[in-house]
């Protein structure tokens, strides 16, 4: 059971810490005079680590083990951390930002394979959903705690992270005492992870990678631009509520993905996506009328919205791949997703400098809607094309 607990610890510590910065990026912006655009390019590099962990270390943990990766993951988190606590120019927060990313995308796949392995047997079956609920539950506690520690706590820009390396430390020592649950081949040797999408998986993998998008793309947007929009244009400038409304995102998706992990796959997809159009729907509205309550309620929708159709998509693209390709149709999936993550939000701060932080708002969470409610048509007809065949 322990080194169960050391992993999922490890796992939910070293996605705490990439979500860590949200609500200080206000601070930031102040301290180094910079503005939305320059705010949400520094959350978007983010993924651009991601992506390049995914493609060249995603089958590094089946050729070498697992201890070895989660290992470097904790010490890249360690180091973007050490990188925001001494942070000046703000060249050195992309860089931060970017070492973020590569801890987190090499978690994503062996953090979550250990977790699974390690699971006691009496908890196998609940192994894959505690494996989200560390993943996506991190990310949610980290604007919560680093708004909770700038807001009441001392040195804002610094405490946080003196927190974060502490609580990387603990998950290092725990994984460096694991036992490796992988058997190393002889003779096997690393290699980049391939993308592709076999023929018989595209129509499948279509409307679940677009959900997937407009999922992550409201997580993006949400996460990078909705502090900026609550002390710019409602007013309030409490680090502490941009914490809590960004950890309420997360926090909801996770759970949700937890609830329904026995629910019908194309069933969830379609409610998932259904929630997503809503949930974006009242967004637009809190935006339109600065109203933080309204914000919150749509985060909260958007958070259930997500979790169902991003879990249960990939669900589907797992269960309808062959188990030969399995492995590099579900790297492509998260890099959709991570893909979703960087560009809306950077093109997002791009026309807030043009249009302004409410009108780009309302734009691309429209455009969001729309890939919403296209997944949800797609898979609609295909499920009726199902039960009519």
């Amino acid at each position: 059971m322990a080194p169960f607990v050391a992993v999922v610890y490890a796992f939910a510590v070293v996605m705490l810490g990439t979500t860590l910065p949200t609500p200080l990026y206000a601070i930031y912006a102040g301290e180094l005079d910079f503005g939305v655009t320059t705010t949400t390019v520094i959350f978007g590099v983010y993924a651009a680590g991601v992506i390049f962990a995914l493609i060249c270390f995603g089958r590094w943990s089946d050729v070498i083990g697992r201890r070895p990766l989660l290992l470097a993951g904790a010490i890249l988190s360690a180091i973007s951390a050490v990188i925001f606590l001494t942070a000046g120019p703000v060249w050195q927060l992309l860089v931060g930002r970017i070492v973020s990313g590569l801890s987190a995308g090499i978690y994503t796949g062996a953090a979550t394979a250990a977790v699974i392995e390690l699971a006691p047997p009496s908890w196998q079956q609940r192994a894959p959903a505690i494996a989200t609920a560390a993943n996506i539950g991190g990310l949610g506690l980290g604007p919560l705690i680093a708004g909770v520690l700038a807001e009441w706590g001392p040195a804002p820009l610094r405490t946080p992270f003196i927190l974060d390396i502490a609580l990387v430390a603990l998950a290092f020592v725990g994984v460096w005492v694991l036992t490796e649950s992988v058997d190393r081949r002889p003779g096997a040797r690393l290699s980049v992870q391939r993308l592709s999408i076999p023929a018989p998986v595209r129509g499948v993998f279509a409307r679940a990678a677009i959900a997937a998008f407009a999922g992550f793309a409201v997580m993006g947007t949400f996460t990078g631009v909705a502090p900026s929009f609550i002390s710019h244009i409602i007013g309030n400038d409490s680090h502490a509520v941009a914490g809590l409304v960004v950890g309420l995102l997360f926090g909801t998706s996770a759970l949700t993905q937890i609830l329904t992990r026995r629910m019908p796959t194309e069933s969830a997809l379609i409610i998932g996506c259904g929630v997503l159009v809503v949930g974006v729907g009242v967004i637009i509205a809190g935006l339109v009328a600065a109203s933080l309550a309204i914000l919150i309620v749509g985060g909260i929708i958007c958070g259930v919205g997500q979790g169902m159709s991003f879990a249960k998509g990939l669900a589907a693209v797992v269960a309808a791949s062959p188990g030969d390709r399995r492995a590099e149709v579900t790297s492509t999936y998260f890099v959709v997703a991570y893909v979703a993550l960087s560009i809306p939000i950077i093109g997002e701060g791009i026309a807030a400098s043009h249009w302004g932080l409410r009108t780009a708002g309302v734009a691309f969470n429209i455009a969001v809607a729309a890939l919403a409610a296209i997944a949800l048509i797609l898979t609609v007809i295909a499920a009726r094309r199902a039960d009519e065949g």
